[in-house]
């Protein structure tokens, strides 16, 4: 009730002073009707105080997020619900919701009042253009009584969370060579089985069939080993991105670091539909395996949360990617580099991975004098050329490409890339 009190507005407040008016007045001219009328003026806030004080403890209030999850640039619709839980019917209620400013501005909502275990519900919409986890709520209720004499606020403590995934672009069926087949385009067998002395086979483990004991690869190596059962084919595929501050241009939703992660989450979810079994890593510490979660949306929200890494190192990266690395395909999503971390990349050449480098010219993300930008491309081109030499494919990817558009050029033969080292020769010429 004190709280209530304190809630009264200047309406609420000129009648109590108005009560106390005509309170002296009567005790003064001893009129006994004027000190009806100062109970009355007096009664009436008091009264809107105590109703709009308990009300404020009988209302429930349930947010629904539809979708829970949406991609940059996707509006969210929320659903707010609320109900009267009392016998008594509530004022009108202005509702505010509240977001953080990626969302957009809070909305105000008016709600009629709620008759007695009455229910009402209002909707708006967020959008948002910056990929992130945001919190919806809490939801602050301002109660008023029907003649405006109290107005108290309350805050429902409970959030829900929106999540911001990249934009996914659908890519189109492009034949990849190189990798382990599967459910994929090509077909290589994941375990040699082309003679008896192959290496089909593996250690004896216990419960193991002995009528499956191959002895000739067990007088080889002095163990019992046994013949592998038939392997499936499978395709395997490893995305990689280039987190570092060092490698990407530009701010906001339209910077080259965000279109790299949109391509990261394109190709990751392309390559799982087609049946790949998908890994992701970055500098930033992401390492995931496609194939040991349900449905796309785990995946996309770890690139939800990816930033930049302000020490990021290719060698640290490299190292992440080799530690469970098991061959395959290897499509690295690359910044600027130097040419002697584009030589460090020839690592991962070494477990016959076929490797192929989306590599993003982000000083192309800014608006360079003519000299500076002379200087950036020979320097991009010095780089393009040392991947090339180390056996990666590369698509060049300049600003404003749409990656539906490049995403063909992965699956081109030697020869598309044979003429794009000689570009990159004759590119990278002036420097030397």
């Amino acid at each position: 009730m004190r709280e209530a009190l304190r809630g009264l507005t200047t309406r609420g407040r000129s009648f109590l002073a108005a009560a106390a008016a005509a309170l002296i007045a009567a005790l003064i001219l001893g009129e006994r009707d004027l000190l009806r009328v100062a109970l009355l003026l007096a009664a009436l806030p008091l009264l809107s105080a105590a109703y709009v004080g308990r009300t404020r403890y009988r209302l429930s209030c349930s947010r629904t997020l539809d979708p829970h999850r949406v991609q940059v640039g996707a509006s969210a619709r929320v659903i707010l619900r609320l109900q009267n839980l009392s016998r008594l019917p509530t004022g009108t209620m202005l509702l505010e919701d509240r977001l953080p400013y990626a969302l957009g501005s809070r909305p105000r909502l008016v709600l009629e009042k709620l008759g007695a275990h009455q229910a009402s519900s209002v909707a708006y919409t967020v959008r948002a253009d910056v990929r992130g986890r945001y919190e919806v709520g809490p939801l602050v209720v301002r109660l008023t009584d029907p003649f405006g004499l109290c107005e108290l606020t309350r805050a429902f403590p409970s959030v829900d969370r929106l999540t911001v995934i990249p934009q996914v672009v659908p890519l189109p069926s492009v034949r990849l060579a190189g990798e382990f087949a599967g459910s994929g385009e090509s077909r290589a067998r994941s375990v040699a089985v082309h003679g008896e002395d192959d290496a089909a086979t593996r250690e004896y483990r216990h419960g193991d069939d002995l009528r499956r004991v191959h002895w000739r690869s067990t007088a080889r190596t002095g163990e019992l080993m046994v013949r592998r059962e038939e392997q499936p084919w499978e395709s395997r595929a490893t995305v990689v991105l280039d987190t570092r501050s060092t490698a990407h241009r530009g701010e906001g939703p339209t910077a080259s670091f965000e279109w790299a992660v949109s391509a990261a989450a394109s190709i990751a979810v392309h390559l799982r539909h087609a049946g790949y079994k998908m890994r992701l890593v970055t500098d930033a510490g992401v390492d995931v395996d496609a194939t040991e979660i349900d449905g796309d949306g785990p995946l996309l929200d770890q690139l939800a949360d990816v930033r930049l890494a302000q020490r990021g190192d290719i060698a640290a990266l490299i190292e992440r990617v080799r530690r469970r690395s098991d061959g395959g395909l290897i499509i690295g999503i690359f910044g600027l580099l130097s040419s002697a971390e584009a030589e460090l990349l020839a690592s991962f050449r070494s477990n016959n991975a076929t490797c192929v480098a989306l590599f993003i010219d982000s000083s192309t993300w800014l608006n360079l004098p003519t000299a500076a930008r002379e200087e950036a491309d020979k320097a991009h081109g010095v780089a393009s050329l040392a991947l090339l030499r180390s056996g990666w494919r590369v698509v060049e990817v300049p600003h404003g490409a749409k990656l539906s558009g490049l995403w063909p050029q992965t699956g081109r033969g030697s020869q598309g890339f044979a003429w794009r080292a000689a570009s990159a020769e004759s590119v990278a010429g002036g420097v030397r």
